[in-house]
């Protein structure tokens, strides 16, 4: 915690000032449009953009980490509370800091029990695939303020500023970054300045709103903002905490993950060590400070992380600075963000999540894995079909499920010698030799329950192929760990072996394997050696053998 100001140097002052001053004017319009997402007013998205960013920058890890609204966990709050309350009202609002402070304490128990481990539950195609359903769901559910209708119904005016913002955003993403280096502007500058597009649509819609008293023609904009910084909220529902446990235990964990995602994503980039507890207690402290000033659940987000990063970002000062700007922007008078046309916001949120969709993974894990393709795309229709919720639980599901799944059936391959060498191989791949008497097969995977029972019979089905054998020699050379099931397995096996004179033995067993392997009976029953290499195995069986030893 703050080593970074122990060692701060003046020189990345201005990194952090610059990068401060464009999050601050990024997160307003995102913070905002997020809020309506979550079924908050918009002001909420403000206020959920101060404390959060501030504490992380004290408790996290990350130097150049941006913790506030996001897409995906806006979307989880509101498929949360929806069922509890009415949006926009003011226990919806309490609900929303509850489930923050839940959802907080959950993470900041998680780190202090040191469970940053978690993160790894989710693979990288099923993360993907939560990332496309969600990023549907929310486009989908921002046509309706859009067009300023349920359709077939639709306000004229809204129509004509959302498409207009819409067409702007889409145009700016595409061309604005080229078109400011052609103008002369340095790479990164281009780059952050084609960031702020959205900032830019959003004031001119504002302005063409107010001009033009669009809101008088029926286009529903932000409406009142209050002045001033949020107040200390301690309000709570006590009739909703056990409602709110599962999704604050969901959210939490993709709090976690997206937040994590992001923090290691910069982490390589500036080649530092993140510590993932520290991360769950950073996280869980900025949605505790979010819950005290009536926010809702937030997190890192990659894209704002990455502008934080681009801007210039060297240490959580950057964060600190934001979150001060933002606080001052609530200071200042508010009128003009009244007049801010809800459709535009609408249009910023499409865009935003358009970018969440990593079809490029679809397209890798369809041609490296369709297993990992398949868990995609599943995870994606789960969200979008059956909700959110379950799509992270189903995401979680298929994560550990593709793991246990490929765990039990390992890959066994049947060793030859290459002609000259001591090096064996597999005999489907390289040309090798194999002796009469001798099968030698490699075991590429972990010995477990889950494939015990696979490994035998691969080893009954080589044993029929090669009906000569008088030894099996087992190469462990993947074999970092045997459990119980699996070290009975192998005593059966031995048994089985030796009432039909074949000799068991292992080879290139690793030492932490033959410490645990001491503890047992098997190495004193076994019905052959323990050979240090394959070759020396294959040169030993070669000879006649007298008597049992181990080599």
């Amino acid at each position: 915690m703050l080593q970074w100001l122990k060692h701060y140097r003046r020189s990345l002052l201005a990194g952090d000032i610059s990068a401060g001053i464009v999050v601050a004017m990024m997160m307003v319009p995102q913070g905002m449009a997020y809020a309506l997402v979550a079924g908050l007013p918009p002001v909420v998205g403000i206020y959920a953009s101060i404390l959060p960013p501030m504490l992380y920058a004290l408790f996290g890890s990350s130097m150049t980490q941006s913790v506030g609204p996001m897409a995906i966990i806006s979307l989880m709050t509101g498929a949360a509370l929806a069922p509890l309350a009415q949006p926009g009202t003011g226990l919806y609002m309490v609900l929303a800091a509850q489930l923050a402070l839940a959802s907080g304490a959950v993470l900041l128990v998680c780190g202090l029990l040191r469970l940053g481990f978690v993160a790894n539950f989710f693979s990288r195609p099923v993360m993907s695939g939560f990332s496309i359903g969600a990023a549907v769901v929310i486009a989908l559910g921002q046509v309706k303020v859009l067009v300023g209708g349920e359709l077939p119904q639709f306000h004229l005016p809204s129509v004509l500023l959302g498409g207009a913002s819409l067409a702007l955003l889409l145009l700016g993403k595409q061309f604005a970054a080229p078109l400011l280096r052609r103008a002369g502007l340095p790479a990164g500058a281009a780059d952050i300045g084609a960031r702020l597009v959205p900032m830019l649509v959003v004031l001119a819609a504002t302005a063409l709103t107010a001009a033009l008293n669009l809101a008088a023609m029926g286009m529903h904009t932000v409406g009142e903002v209050p002045a001033g910084l949020p107040g200390l909220n301690l309000a709570t529902s006590s009739a909703h905490w056990r409602a709110l446990l599962q999704p604050a235990l969901l959210i939490g964990f993709m709090i976690f993950l997206l937040g994590m995602s992001a923090a290691q994503t910069l982490a390589l980039k500036r080649q530092e060590k993140l510590q993932s507890n520290l991360e769950l207690v950073g996280l869980g402290v900025a949605n505790i400070g979010s819950a005290l000033t009536g926010g809702f659940p937030v997190t890192g987000s990659l894209s704002r992380s990455g502008v934080n990063y681009a801007a210039g970002a060297n240490t959580p000062l950057a964060s600190l600075i934001a979150g001060a700007l933002l606080a001052l922007a609530l200071v200042a008078p508010t009128a003009w963000l009244a007049m801010l046309p809800l459709p535009a916001l609408a249009a910023t949120i499409i865009v935003a999540v358009l970018g969440m969709m990593e079809l490029a993974t679809l397209h890798t894990a369809w041609r490296y894995d369709r297993g990992d393709a398949l868990a995609l795309l599943a995870t994606a229709g789960g969200v979008m079909l059956l909700g959110v919720d379950v799509g992270v639980v189903l995401g979680v599901l298929l994560s550990l499920g593709t793991l246990i799944w490929r765990a039990s059936r390992p890959h066994i391959a049947v060793l030859g010698r290459i002609a000259g060498t001591e090096h064996f191989r597999n005999i489907e791949r390289y040309t090798a030799g194999t002796l009469p008497d001798v099968l030698m097969l490699r075991i590429d995977a972990n010995l477990f329950f889950g494939n015990v029972e696979a490994v035998n019979a691969r080893i009954e089905e080589e044993l029929a192929a090669h009906p000569a054998t008088r030894h099996l020699v087992l190469v462990m050379t993947a074999v970092s760990s045997i459990d119980t099931s699996a070290l009975f397995g192998l005593h059966e096996l031995n048994s089985l072996l030796s009432a039909r004179g074949i000799g068991l033995h292992l080879a290139e067993v690793k030492g932490p394997v033959i410490d645990r392997l001491k503890a047992s009976e098997l190495l004193a029953k076994l019905n052959g050696d323990i050979f240090l290499s394959a070759a020396m195995a294959a040169d030993r069986l070669a000879q006649p053998i007298t008597e049992k030893g181990t080599n």
